[in-house]
Order: C-alpha cells, then structure tokens, then sequence
C-alpha cells in the first residue's frame, strides 16, 4: 500500500517478518543512560524473535537489562535509489531457556567477531513496521501497466 508519499510503501507485519527472516545483519539500538547507541549485529529469527549472540560488555549489558530496544535492518539498491527497512521495537533479554538456546544454536548464526559470545540475547517484538521506496521509474510503469489492463 502507497504511504501519502509517492513512491513509499508501508509494510504489512508479514512481510516485515519475512524480510527480517530473509537477512542476517542488523543494528540494535539500546540507551545507555540517556545516550543512544547502535550496535551493528548479525542475526537469526526464532519464533519471531531476533536473537544475537553477545560477549559479556556493553551491547549485552545494554540490551539485556529488560530494556525497550530498536531493532532494525535494511536493504537497499544504490544504483535504482529504492530499498526497504524494518524497525522492530521490543524486549530484549538473554535467552536462558535450555531447550530454545538449543534450538538457537542450531541456527545460521556464528558471530563475525573474534572473542567469547557465551550470551544469547532475545528481542520479543512489541512492534514492527516496515517502508519501501520505490523508484520513481518503476512507479511509472507500473501506473502505465495498470492503465492498460482497462
């Protein structure tokens, strides 16, 4: 569906999730303080939640406190200036649970960094949403197609 602005589209939910599940990296935002920070991750989805492996530090202690956090994670073609983005806004914690940091494991998720990441974070989405941009271009043929079809 076209937002008031021409060329944007907001997201329903499922494909938000489909293109979350479709990436591997992402940025976690967290407050420290009263000071925002942006970690980049990379990630997997697990029953709907983005999980990360972390090292005991900041990012960890940060997004690990039950804290509200931001999620987010984009695509874009540089060349054609369109893309997509989806914002996730939720709970995170670490996963303890035996039986889903197993399960999480199994996933397709080594961390890209050297050093320990002995912790599991989870973030339960409470929100997503999700824009498109479109290519001006692509708009207009597409309004082209549809004109013809009557």
């Amino acid at each position: 569906m076209l937002s008031e602005y021409e060329g944007v589209a907001v997201l329903e939910q499922a494909e938000c999730l489909e293109l979350l599940g479709r990436s591997s990296i992402g940025r976690v935002g967290v407050s420290m303080g009263a000071v925002p920070a942006v970690f980049p991750v990379n990630f997997a989805v697990l029953d709907q939640a983005i999980v990360f492996w972390a090292s005991t530090g900041t990012k960890l202690d940060a997004a690990t406190r039950n804290a509200v956090v931001a999620f987010e994670v984009d695509d874009v073609d540089a060349l054609y200036h369109e893309g997509w983005s989806v914002l996730v806004v939720g709970i995170a914690d670490e996963l303890r649970d035996a039986v889903l940091v197993e399960r999480a494991k199994r996933l397709p998720l080594a961390p890209w960094a050297e050093g320990p990441h002995e912790h599991m974070v989870a973030i339960r989405p409470e929100f997503i949403s999700g824009r498109r941009i479109v290519h001006r271009s692509r708009l207009a043929t597409a309004e082209v197609e549809g004109s013809a079809r009557y």
